[in-house]
Formats: C-alpha cells, structure tokens, sequence
C-alpha cells in the first residue's frame, strides 16, 4: 500500500444496511426456522453489512451451535426475496472446490429463506490491508479455475447481455458533470460502448466483489458470499473489481495487477474499458433518490465512481 488515498470511504464499515430483526419475523416462521437449526434461538446477531434490508442474522441456539439465516418476504421485499431465490439456486449449483458457505437448506414460500453455513469469520480491514487483499485474490483464482466453465446446467446471462443497461446514464453524465471535462468523458463513453469486445468468456463471474462480500476465516482463506446475481464472463472481471476499493484506500494496485496469473496477461485497453463501465454505472446511479432502507448506498456508489474515474483518468493520461 503505496499511495495517497483518493478520499476517505464514506460509508460506515459493517453498518451500511437496515436489516429486519428476528423478533420482527412472523411466528410461524422462526418456529420453522428453529426446527431447521434444531434448537431454540436464543439471540441473533443481524449482519449490518451491505445495502439491502433483509433479513441476515448469525442465530445462536440453545444448544450453542451458530447458523447463519436470510429471508426476505415474497410480498412485501419483492425484490430481496427474488434475489434470495436466486442466490439459493446459484449457491446449490457451486462447486465443492469453490470458496464460499455452503447452502444447507432454503424455503421458497410466502417467504424465501436460506439456510447458509455458519463460518466464524470476520469482514476484510478496512482501509484494505494487503494480506486480506491477497487472501481474496487467490480465492479469485480459485474460484475461476472450479467455475470454468461454469457448472453444467445452470443458466446464466451473458455478461455482454447483462452489463448492456449500464450504459443506460451517459447522456445525463455528460451535462451533469461538466467538471470532468467533456472530452475526457466523451472518450470515456467510448470505451465505455465497447465492454462487449472485452467482458465475454466462459467463466461463472460474480459480477458484485466488495468488502461486504467477503470474509475472513481464522486461517487467513477469503470466502466469497452473496452469490445473487454471477453471469459467465470473463475469467479476470471480479479479481479486477476486486481492487476498485483498495486503489481508493491507497493501494498501489497497477503493481498487484502485474503479480497475479488472472490479470497479468489482460490486454490494458481491456481494463479502461471496464472501468469507463463502471464510471457510468456508478456516478449515475449516486444521483438516484436514497432508498430509506439503505441510507450509505449512494454514497458508496458515488465514491467507487470517483475511484474509477481517478484510475482510468490516471492510466488514459488524462490532466
């Protein structure tokens, strides 16, 4: 870690999600979820990371085991009990090899609910320290080499496909942020508009690698969580989005580039391109209205966006 921070990260570590409790789910269903765990549920620990409102707790039971639970209402958090559904049917598609907790059990129901392995964990450092920034990176790698190509019969988007609505704000990028310099945001949207030619592959992406989404086990291991929505893309994407937050922490992260096997050999205008992605992705969706569920959410976009900007103004030359 050899460089000057871009500016500080604007959102509290570990409490940027406003998450159901477990007292405030419906009887029936901690009764089945005690059933599930076998044993009465004695507390529960709400995991605050994140920006989503459902429910995600570490259950302690009487008998002293610890599971790890999420659930989300099919009618009144559409949206998250969608995402849950999914990510329950990605996570029983894993390979063993695959670094991640294992799905034990789920409901689909008036409620989707995931049983996930408990792990006894902690969340990466932040600022990012570089042991914790390797650790995840060989997980990466890991993870390709299990997931290439991804396992037989499940469906997935092509990245191409469902990166294609994150182009979707550049007109408005263009008159709003003026400071930026309309010829470098010109240039910008055109590397932007040619993510097809370099996010293609045959490799299960979990397109949404952060801090939040990853976790430490007692033995260094980076475990990768939050498996809603992966595509099959290119073998490099996520060990690349992997250094969005610490380059804006200070990391020298063009020398980590150089030192690992998935992105090394990745052609430079590849990485432009992919980070111009971003930058329209993430400065136009900071000037959405803030969800009151999850209140840090724009400012954590608004921050990953002036990091990308940042790095590829750095890497395009640009003044």
């Amino acid at each position: 870690m050899s460089r000057s921070p871009l500016a500080p990260y604007p959102a509290p570590h570990g409490k940027t999600a406003r998450r159901l409790e477990w007292a405030f789910l419906p009887p029936n269903l901690r009764a089945y979820i005690e059933r599930k765990c076998g044993s009465p549920v004695v507390s529960a620990i709400s995991q605050t990371g994140g920006f989503t409102p459902g429910f995600a707790s570490v259950l302690v039971c009487e008998d002293g085991s610890r599971h790890f639970v999420k659930a989300a209402s099919v009618k009144a958090q559409r949206t998250f009990a969608d995402s849950y559904r999914e990510e329950a049917r990605k996570l029983a598609a894993l390979p063993a090899a695959v670094p991640a907790p294992r799905l034990l059990w789920h409901l689909d129901d008036d409620w989707v609910v995931l049983g996930i392995e408990y792990v006894a964990a902690r969340a990466p450092h932040r600022p990012w320290v570089r042991e914790d920034l390797d650790a995840l990176l060989d997980s990466l790698e890991d993870v390709a080499d299990a997931v290439t190509p991804p396992p037989a019969g499940l469906a997935l988007d092509a990245a191409a496909d469902d990166f294609a609505p994150l182009l979707e704000g550049w007109a408005e990028l263009r008159e709003r942020r003026t400071d930026l310099g309309p010829a470098y945001l010109a240039e910008a949207e055109a590397l932007a508009r040619r993510f097809a030619e370099v996010v293609g592959g045959d490799t299960l992406v979990h397109t949404d690698i952060r801090s939040d989404n990853v976790i430490i086990d007692p033995a260094g291991r980076a475990l990768v969580c939050d498996w809603n929505w992966p595509v099959r893309g290119a073998a490099w994407f996520d060990s690349f989005a992997a250094l969005i937050g610490p380059r804006g922490e200070g990391a020298d992260v063009d020398a980590v580039i150089g030192e690992r096997r998935l992105l090394r050999d990745v052609d430079p205008e590849a990485y432009d391109i992919n980070l111009a992605l971003y930058v329209g992705y993430f400065l136009t969706q900071c000037e959405l209205p803030v969800p009151p569920t999850s209140p840090h959410i724009r400012d954590h976009q608004r921050w990953q966006g002036e990091v990308c900007w940042d790095w590829l103004a750095e890497r395009r030359g640009w003044s």
